[in-house]
């Protein structure tokens, strides 16, 4: 099982809180719990706890976001305490080894490091084993399972151990014949046949050992590329269990799913590392021009995949064997090909929910139907790796789009969306290895036809970035524009580049810009020398990197670069292929820097992991569930950027739990005005960037929503005036008797009776003053600035025309006009619990019909 450098996992699996945090106090220092919060924190609770206790028929909330992790939790729990006191996992001698080094290469994987006590005890006595100790019939296993374990705990003293260990590997080869396969031994193995199993193994631990500093030999890889392609089924396209080699298809065994995903796998990690600078011209320039080819072995594989898909058994396999064996290996054969669904299956969400349901319900460890994963200690190294590695964040969306066949729509007549294969898989796998990035990151090719036909926006929201790249003119139907503009409008970003420097893409690309932000506001422009994105992550030298943008909600959230940058990031590699041309890499570098900073801009490092995907929930007329005893919050939709900040109101909530003590729920919910389910939250929240209108239905409920003792909170992202403007006309519609005035900043909301003093506040605005437009921006201590609506005495609106959501989200535009970050969640903090500390007397009989 590879570990894929992950030595100590970036999720955090915490069993005492199901909230999942994006925000702590080391991001805000400014905020703190102190005596006067926690008098306050208990009002706010008793009234939340009255309020959503008055609800009919509340229920507590799915937990579906949770139970992955909660799994994870139980199963490491379970491996713990089955831990020797010699640190090893004890099984039958002749696999001790290779069974504690699958225990510490899943402990790793599920968020253990090298430092943890568990794992110190593991790698010690790995460390203590002698070559005698695993040399005996399942040397293979073991020797490339220990491998995986001492790559995956990332520390040097274990690179001599490990390059020694790859060379065993590599002796064991079987060149008899060019046969390129593996045995279960790796002595005397000129008489030997080999198997797929053993291969797969041999492949997955060489793979580490290259992460490790160590050397392989080409010739390695290239014998065990022919070995695989020789193997595979030329009838249907997959792989079977065969000892040996076969000729045609005399004496071959049906195709099995176990050892297709070990096909697929294993010729995907061979790919990577047979790289060849050999078309490349002198000057390093590479042929970005022409199309590189598809490795038909792994798609014929994957098509098998697609047609035999099942979490439910090992299709083609003997009986029900092999299952966990089976279900990690389809983890693996999707990640490192860039697949999140095998034909119509989503394989990570089927293999998860069959994991979860077979877990055991007393200790939480799992079994699986083979020889060794039905003993415990295995069968839930397999499962934890799969949940783990699996749940590794999507970094960015491939774009897969055409013209179909008319008698098959799932085949494309071109391959103009992918002319460079591996381009963004080698960016994210980059990434993985870089500083304050998570270890494992991922990237998937996403089908838009498929979307629109199937999931929608829900189908892109697995990864923050949508990569977009061609040859020529973009051709989108309008339902596909739609999607991409929703997908813009949910908080996510666009890059795109062409293919061999199209002129057609580029205008083509700006026309598809301008179908999906709002009118007059879509034009590409050069962005200025001072953008973040140009020293986000490496220095990198405006005036000799073209890139152009669109600001859309607190960011620029649209970025094409003229420039050919997936063909330079398809020719990189983690080891260079022999005689690299010296120019080439200097291009290599200087393309996969600007990706990092561009992926950097556009995820601030913390790409989501695949629970924690927020999915566009869909209005089917019901009364959504609350979670009992915690503070739900919606937010509002509406025609202005209306989720401009995705992150902001997650932020605070999350500020809100871990530095004050309040009980909020991370989940938001997003609404129209003119749902009813707004009545079931006790504020509402709004922001946006853009002029908006709003229906008189919309704002005859909302009147009747802040009557009844509801709270809108909103702000202006960035001090954008045209939702500014919008707003203020949205608030006189509503209650034309009144207007937006100031609060005082003698009010109790500004004060330690709420929360923190906050009667000064850092702010950025413009030199020129408050109607600047443009021009250079200070930051200077105020008064902070808030408006409001009072209704029976309290603020059922409460508004500023400076932001603070983008600083919540802590990403913004080089113009951003509001409240730096520490400020704005003390600001946001104590609105939120002034609004809580309100007389909520919602009561269910008063739901709108």
């Amino acid at each position: 099982m590879d570990s894929d450098r992950h030595g100590g996992s970036p999720h955090r699996y915490a069993t005492d809180s199901p909230l999942v945090s994006d925000v702590s106090s080391e991001h805000f220092p400014g905020v703190r719990q102190t005596p006067l919060y926690s008098k306050v924190v208990g009002r706010a609770c008793l009234v939340l706890a009255l309020f959503i206790s008055s609800l009919r028929g509340a229920e507590c909330a799915d937990l579906a976001e949770n139970e992955v992790k909660q799994a994870i939790e139980r199963g490491k729990k379970f491996l713990i305490q089955e831990q020797a006191q010699d640190g090893s996992w004890v099984a039958e001698p002749e696999v001790q080894v290779g069974i504690s080094s699958l225990c510490v290469l899943s402990l790793l994987n599920s968020g253990m490091t090298a430092q943890d006590p568990t794992i110190r005890r593991g790698l010690q006595y790995l460390r203590s084993r002698s070559q005698d100790d695993f040399g005996g019939r399942n040397e293979t296993y073991q020797v490339s399972l220990m491998i995986m374990a001492l790559s995956a705990a990332k520390e040097k003293s274990d690179a001599v151990r490990i390059a020694d260990l790859a060379q065993r590997l590599e002796n064991g080869q079987i060149t008899s014949n060019n046969v390129g396969a593996w045995s279960y031994g790796l002595k005397n193995v000129s008489q030997n046949l080999g198997d797929q199993s053993n291969t797969q193994f041999a492949i997955l631990g060489l793979r580490e050992a290259v992460e490790a500093g160590a050397s392989v030999s080409r010739r390695t890889w290239e014998r065990a590329r022919d070995y695989w392609e020789r193997n595979q089924s030329p009838v249907d396209g997959g792989w079977g269990y065969l000892v040996g080699g076969a000729d045609g298809d005399v004496g071959r065994p049906r195709s099995s799913g176990s050892m297709t995903v070990a096909g697929v796998a294993s010729l995907a990690i061979i790919q990577q590392m047979l790289l060849s600078d050999a078309d490349v011209a002198a000057d390093g320039s590479p042929p970005c021009c022409n199309e590189r080819p598809n490795d038909m072995a792994i798609q014929n594989g994957l098509n098998w995949l697609g047609r035999s898909f099942s979490v439910h058994h090992n299709p083609g396999g003997p009986g029900h064997s092999w299952l966990l064996y089976y279900i990690y290996g389809i983890e693996r054969a999707g990640r490192l090909t860039g697949q999140r669904f095998f034909g119509d299956y989503d394989w990570y969400r089927e293999g998860t929910a069959k994991l979860l349901a077979i877990q055991n319900p007393v200790d939480g460890h799992w079994v699986g139907t083979g020889t060794y994963e039905s003993r415990p200690v295995c069968g839930t190294s397999l499962a934890l790796l799969f949940l783990s590695k699996g749940l590794s964040p999507v970094l960015v969306n491939k774009l897969k789009y055409g013209m179909r066949h008319p008698n098959n729509p799932n085949v494309l007549l071109d391959n103009n969306w992918n002319r460079h294969p591996r381009d963004v898989r080698n960016l994210t796998e980059l990434i993985s290895n870089m500083p304050r990035w998570p270890k494992l990151l991922t990237s998937q090719d996403l089908d838009l036809a498929r979307a629109v036909k199937t999931g929608g926006v829900n189908s892109m929201m697995q990864a923050p970035v949508l990569f977009i790249t061609g040859p020529g003119r973009l051709s989108f139907s309008p339902a596909e524009t739609q999607l991409i503009k929703e997908y813009l409008e949910e908080g996510n970003f666009i890059l795109a580049c062409p293919t061999c420097q199209g002129d057609d893409f580029e205008a083509s690309f700006r026309e598809l810009v301008t179908q999906i932000v709002p009118p007059g506001e879509g034009e590409l422009k050069l962005l200025p020398p001072d953008h973040p994105v140009y020293r986000i992550e490496h220095p990198l030298q405006p005036d000799g990197v073209k890139l152009y943008g669109v600001d859309f909600g607190c960011r620029t959230s649209i970025m094409y670069s003229p420039e050919d940058l997936g063909c330079l990031w398809d020719y990189w590699a983690k080891v260079d292929p022999p005689n690299r041309n010296v120019q080439l890499k200097a291009k290599i570098v200087r393309a996969t820097q600007i990706g990092v900073n561009v992926m950097a801009y556009a995820t601030g490092r913390e790409p989501p992991d695949k629970t924690q995907v927020r999915e566009v929930a869909q209005n089917k007329g019901e009364l959504d569930q609350i979670e009992r005893g915690l503070l739900q919050i919606a937010l509002i939709k509406h025609e202005g950027a209306w989720n401009a900040a995705p992150r902001a109101l997650r932020n605070l909530l999350t500020s809100l739990n871990e530095s004050v003590g309040m009980a909020a729920s991370t989940k938001t919910r997003d609404l129209m005005l003119s749902d009813k389910n707004i009545f079931r939250y006790p504020i509402l929240y709004m922001h946006g960037r853009n002029r908006f209108t709003t229906p008189e239905d919309e704002r005859q409920q909302l009147r009747l929503y802040l009557d009844r003792g509801g709270v809108l909170v909103a702000d202006s992202c960035c001090g954008a005036k045209p939702f500014d403007k919008s707003f203020r006309d949205l608030i006189k519609q509503v209650y034309p008797d009144r207007k937006l005035e100031r609060i005082p900043v003698t009010h109790e909301l500004f004060s330690e009776k709420i929360g923190q003093d906050i009667r000064l506040l850092r702010r950025r605005t413009a030199e020129g003053g408050e109607n600047t437009v443009g021009g250079n921006f200070t930051t200077r201590a105020t008064e902070p600035i808030l408006e409001g609506i009072e209704v029976d005495g309290r603020y059922s609106v409460i508004y500023s025309r400076y932001d603070i959501s983008c600083a919540l989200e802590r990403q913004t535009s080089g113009n951003c006009e509001g409240y730096l970050p520490e400020d704005a969640v003390k600001l946001g903090t104590n609105i939120i619990l002034y609004s809580m500390l309100q007389n909520l007397r919602l009561q269910p009989g008063e739901i709108a019909p």
